[in-house]
């Protein structure tokens, strides 16, 4: 009698359990049409980008190429812009790049090189590595951790970056931490409603810091399914006992 009760129980365990994994398993279907682009400031979003810029600003840590052409000794492959802002070039020393665009820093670079006796100089100037670009993903994702990533990638990247959310997620609580002139914001997301369309997939910025809520039910039955194996042992022991074994 005690050997059917446990087996109920057990069963019933593992019915449910799988019950919940399979609906964590689910996702939501796509609203078909325009995506929603505003951001809803009731939830934090204002001041979160809907379209990608047109024009890039250089970053401290970003890494750039100056090509003077025809002049090697003034051109460096790979140059990292200090977390001042400068980079120090041949002749010219240490001069200010973040802020600019690769435009505006090849007519800089000219103009200075023009001044310090260097006729009609040709500069080009590229960004080699966006490393300014950094976001950390945290909470109930499959791999937290931080992430390098494009200008112009959006939350959903973060998430995909970490291994996209795990079965303790709570989806609907995905927080957004950005550094601003008055602090630290904090936007809140529901990534449901982001992968089906209906709320705004926001631009990321550098340093942002995206943090996946947990659903305590969900962490309940990821603790019942990490117990079921010593369950069993404890069932079996049972058996055993009851056989006279």
């Amino acid at each position: 009698m005690s050997f059917i009760k446990t087996r109920s129980f057990k069963t019933g365990l593992s019915a449910l359990a799988v019950m919940s994994l399979g609906a964590c398993a689910s996702t939501p279907d796509p609203v078909i049409g325009a995506a929603v682009s505003t951001p809803r400031s009731d939830l934090g979003q204002a001041g979160f980008a809907v379209q990608r810029s047109q024009t890039y600003l250089m970053r401290p840590s970003d890494q750039i190429s100056v090509n003077v052409f025809r002049e090697p000794d003034f051109s460096l492959e790979n140059v990292r812009i200090g977390v001042g802002g400068n980079v120090s070039l041949p002749m010219l020393g240490s001069i200010p790049a973040a802020g600019m665009t690769a435009a505006q820093f090849e007519q800089d670079v000219a103009r200075r090189l023009t001044a310090a006796g260097l006729r009609l100089p040709m500069v080009s100037v590229n960004v080699n590595e966006y490393a300014s670009h950094l976001v950390t993903v945290e909470g109930a994702v499959a791999s937290p951790g931080v992430y390098s990533f494009q200008p112009g990638a959006r939350l959903s990247s973060a998430i995909a970056m970490g291994g996209g959310t795990n079965r303790t997620a709570k989806r609907d609580q995905v927080a957004v931490f950005r550094e601003t002139g008055d602090g630290i914001s904090i936007a809140k997301f529901d990534y449901t409603q982001v992968s089906q369309g209906t709320m705004l997939d926001p631009i990321l910025e550098p340093g942002d810091r995206v943090v996946v809520g947990t659903d305590g039910l969900s962490v309940f039955w990821q603790d019942v399914l990490t117990a079921l194996p010593a369950f069993g042992v404890f069932a079996n022991v049972g058996l055993n006992a009851a056989d006279g074994n």
